[in-house]
C-alpha cells in the first residue's frame, strides 16, 4: 500500500514529535509552583534543576547532531525521542531536589536530539524552496506543544495529581515511536512513497541520498564545526534561543508570582503566546520560499524574514512595566512570533549550507550554542 503526500505526513510527525518534546520540557514548569511547595523548594534550588537540563543539553546537542548523521534519521530520532520519553515519565518517581535534578539531566540527554534529526529528515524529503516551510512547520511543534501542555498538564494535576501528568504526557512519546519505526525512511528507499510523488521530487532532493549509508563519506566533526557558517550559526543561537528558553521555563512562575494566577488561570491564560509562536513558524517558513519563488536569491530571501522576526522582539520590553496581565501576555506575544520568523530560517540553513551527509552536525553544533546561552 502506498501513502500519497508521504513527505506532509512525516512532516505532520515531526511536528508532533516537537510537540511532544515541548509538552514534556513544559511539564515541571507547569506544575512548579505546586512541586516546589510539596518538597520546600527555593528559588535556588529550582534553577539548579533547569541547570542540570541545560547542562546535558547543551553537552548533548553537538554530539547528537554527529550521531543523527552516523546512525542516520530513522534510528537516532528513534533513540533520541524513547530516551526523553522515559525521562520524562520517571519525573513522576521523584522525590527531592536531587532525584528531580537526574531526570532534568536525562531528559536533557534525549531532547536535543529532535532538532538535527528533524532538519535532517526535512533535508532528505524537501527541495530548498520548500526547506524552511518544512522546518517551520516542525518547529511550530514546539508552540503547540508549549501552548497545550499549560492547560492540559493543569487539567491532569488537578484531576490526577502532577505524577500522572508526568506519566501521560511522556507515555505520547512512546506512540509517535512505533508510528515512527514503520514510516520513516528516505525517498530512495521508503516502501510506503507513491511512483507518483518520488517523480516529483527525486531530482530536487540531495543525491547523496541515494548511496548507502555505509558507502556515505565520514563526517570530520572538527572539520565541519571550524567552518565560518558553522561557527556563524552557532553563535547566532546562542543570543536568540535563551530568549524563547526564558518564556517556557519562566512564563508560569511570573504569572504566579507577580500576576498572582493560580493553577487554573495559568491552563487558561498562559497558551496563548505559543499559538502566536506557531502561526509565525510556518507563516515565516512560507514567505521566505514565496520570496525565493518570486526570484529572490536563497540567502536575501531568508535574511529578510529572520530581519522582521527581529523587529518584534524589543516590544517585549512593555512587558514587566504592563498595567494588566493581559498586556503583559500581550507584549510576550511579540517574542513569540518573532521568534518563530527568524527559527523558521535559521534552522533551515544548515541544509542550505552544508552536504546531507553534515547537516545533523551541524544543526546540533549550532544548537548547542543555543543551549549555552
Amino acid at each position: 500500500m502506498k501513502i500519497p503526500k508521504l513527505r506532509w505526513i512525516l512532516a505532520a510527525m515531526l511536528f508532533f514529535a516537537t510537540a511532544v518534546n515541548y509538552a514534556d520540557r513544559q511539564a515541571l514548569a507547569v506544575v512548579s509552583d505546586r512541586i516546589r511547595a510539596q518538597f520546600a523548594m527555593t528559588e535556588i534550588d529550582y534553577s539548579r534543576i533547569l541547570a542540570g537540563f541545560f547542562l546535558a543539553y547543551a553537552i548533548m546537542y553537538a554530539g547528537s547532531g554527529y550521531i543523527v548523521d552516523r546512525l542516520g534519521t530513522k534510528k537516532s530520532f528513534s533513540l533520541f525521542i524513547g530516551l526523553w520519553s522515559l525521562a520524562a515519565m520517571l519525573h513522576a518517581f521523584a522525590t527531592g531536589v536531587w532525584s528531580f535534578g537526574i531526570c532534568r539531566f536525562l531528559l536533557g540527554l534525549g531532547e536535543p536530539g529532535n532538532w538535527p534529526a528533524a532538519t535532517k529528515a526535512i533535508s532528505e524529503w524537501f527541495a530548498p524552496r520548500q526547506r524552511a516551510l518544512g522546518v517551520g512547520i516542525f518547529n511550530a511543534g514546539s508552540s503547540v506543544g508549549s501552548a497545550l501542555s499549560p492547560p492540559l498538564i493543569s487539567w491532569l494535576t488537578l484531576q490526577y495529581g502532577w505524577q500522572f501528568a508526568f506519566i501521560a504526557v511522556a507515555a505520547v512519546g512512546f506512540v509517535w515511536l512505533a508510528v515512527w519505526w514503520v514510516l520513516y525512511d528516505t525517498p530512495h528507499k521508503n516502501k510506503w512513497l507513491s511512483q507518483k510523488e518520488y517523480d516529483e521530487i527525486k531530482h530536487e532532493i540531495p543525491a547523496e541520498e541515494a548511496v548507502k549509508h555505509e558507502d556515505r563519506p565520514k563526517v570530520d566533526w572538527g572539520r565541519v564545526v571550524r567552518t565560518r557558517e558553522a561557527r556563524a550559526l552557532c553563535l547566532a543561537r546562542t543570543f536568540t534561543d535563551p530568549v524563547i528558553y526564558f518564556v517556557i521555563f519562566w512564563l508560569p512562575a511570573y504569572l504566579v508570582k507577580e500576576r498572582h494566577f493560580d493553577q487554573k488561570e495559568i491552563g487558561q491564560y498562559s497558551w496563548v503566546p505559543f499559538v502566536f509562536g506557531g502561526i509565525a513558524y510556518m507563516l515565516g517558513g512560507y514567505l521566505s520560499g514565496m520570496l525565493m519563488k518570486r526570484g529572490w536569491a536563497l540567502p536575501k530571501a531568508r535574511k529578510r524574514i529572520m530581519l522582521l522576526g527581529a523587529l518584534c522582539l524589543p516590544v517585549a520590553i512593555c512587558a514587566p512595566f504592563a498595567p494588566s496581565a493581559a498586556l503583559a501576555i500581550a507584549a510576550i506575544c511579540f517574542i513569540t512570533f518573532g521568534h518563530g520568523f527568524w527559527t523558521a530560517n535559521l534552522q533551515t540553513l544548515p541544509a542550505d549550507l552544508f552536504p546531507g551527509h553534515e547537516v545533523g552536525t551541524v544543526a546540533g553544533f549550532s544548537g548547542m550554542g543555543g543551549a549555552i546561552g
